[in-house]
């Protein structure tokens, strides 16, 4: 094999693999990948792999493995300058007539070594590495000790209710009800009956009495997500219930005691809608004693192939196991915007393990935008000649989304009952 081939076949196999080392049947190094270089020091031509990644240690998974000829999932500890550098090492046996001729590594690891500012670290079913979100788990710690009210800001998809969560269970409220409601989910008729509860007859359907959620969130906490969506007949009831400490049922007379903790969210900035009369600036206070941001993903792009190996881990099934993102796929994922932030990413996980086959994550498997590309699907047959701003935003996005309205709410920054009602609202809803 001529040198120009042997080096085409190792440039495939970084392109597929990203970091990889093959081994013959004594299971010493044959070829090796340029990122593994950058992973674990020492590799070199003939080196014995136990020697190479295990040393000295006393446990010894992968080399025990290697030794069995069994196929391997392995965390082995690297030294490095800053203490330890954990990669995740993948041993899959080469068989050819069931002889066992060589192996395949595929490494994981990541820039960052235990001890590390760059380390990154769990809060409550939030991973990230970045400094702006483990300051916010600390702010989070911080208020969940204290029962004020906390307004969570941040775009759609970061993670909203996954915050309100910590702070529930970091209180002393952990063992009350936590209860969520989507304000902009429901119309303010049904929205009022959700939230405050209602007695028999109060109107056509009410059947029983229903304590709402506030009540059911009785000793715990309420989480109301998108609360600019609220009316302002609504607004003037929550703010009631923020002062008094009571609620009134619809179609009720007498106020009943309440105690609950309530965190609101929103992606919209509240102050704006104040300004533009949308929003009474007394519940604004009321609600924001406590404010906390939540970054979007753009600004943390170390969180995102860590946050995209944690969804594949937790998507894979039987029908398939991903165990490697191959480098171009990891190219689109660090370069794309993600508009749609942590839920998108997500989603494009779930996409890329129905939409792809064996156990390396490829470029091609990512949805279209992810990859650059435009979606393939025609455009909404809504006109665009002579649309306003908005209107041209929303049929790009949707475009963008081959119409499909959940997503191009998600390249919005919106959610999808808010889009849905901005295109009612400009006449870009189909007939049906």
């Amino acid at each position: 094999m001529s040198e120009g081939t042997e080096r085409l076949l190792l440039d495939a196999l970084e392109e597929v693999l990203g970091a990889g080392v093959v081994l013959d049947g004594a299971l010493r190094v044959v070829a090796w990948t340029q990122p593994a270089t950058v992973l674990v020091d020492g590799i070199q031509a003939g080196i014995a792999v136990p020697k190479l990644l295990c040393g000295q240690s006393e446990e010894r998974p992968l080399a025990e493995a290697l030794a069995e000829g069994r196929a391997v999932v392995a965390q082995v500890p690297r030294p490095s300058p800053r203490g330890l550098r954990m990669i995740e090492v993948r041993a899959s046996p080469i068989r050819r007539d069931e002889e066992l001729r060589g192996w395949l590594l595929t490494l994981e690891g990541e820039p960052w070594e235990s001890g590390s500012p760059d380390a990154p670290v769990a809060f409550h079913e939030m991973h990230s590495r970045a400094p702006s979100m483990k300051a916010l788990f600390r702010q989070i710690q911080r208020v969940a000790r204290r029962d004020v009210t906390v307004l969570i800001r941040g775009e759609t998809g970061t993670g909203k209710e996954l915050v309100a969560r910590a702070i529930h269970a970091a209180s002393p409220r952990a063992n009350g009800p936590f209860r969520a409601i989507n304000c902009a989910a429901l119309p303010p008729n049904l929205l009022e009956s959700e939230l405050f509860g209602h007695v028999r007859g109060a109107f056509t359907g009410a059947v029983r009495d229903y304590p709402g959620h506030l009540r059911l969130a009785e000793g715990g906490t309420l989480f109301l997500d998108e609360v600019a969506e609220l009316s302002l007949e609504l607004q003037a009831k929550l703010l009631r219930v923020l002062q008094e400490r009571t609620v009134i049922p619809v179609g009720g007379r007498q106020p009943i005691g309440v105690d609950v903790r309530v965190v609101s969210a929103t992606h919209t900035a509240l102050r704006e809608a104040v300004a533009a009369g949308t929003f009474r600036e007394d519940l604004l206070y009321r609600l924001r004693v406590i404010p906390l941001y939540l970054p979007p993903l753009r600004e943390r792009p170390g969180d995102v192939l860590m946050l995209a190996r944690r969804f594949l881990r937790e998507l894979s099934d039987e029908h398939r196991t991903v165990t490697g993102i191959s480098a171009g796929a990891r190219r689109a994922l660090e370069t794309y915007g993600w508009p749609g932030n942590v839920r998108e990413l997500q989603n494009a996980m779930e996409y890329a393990i129905v939409m792809g086959d064996g156990p390396i994550l490829q470029e091609a498997d990512l949805p279209p935008e992810v990859r650059g590309e435009e979606p393939s699907a025609p455009r909404t047959n809504v006109p665009a000649v002579e649309a306003s701003g908005e209107e041209e935003r929303i049929l790009r996005a949707l475009e963008r989304a081959g119409g499909h309205r959940g997503r191009a709410a998600a390249i919005l920054g919106m959610s999808r009952s808010t889009l849905w009602r901005r295109m009612r609202d400009l006449g870009l809803l189909d007939d049906d």
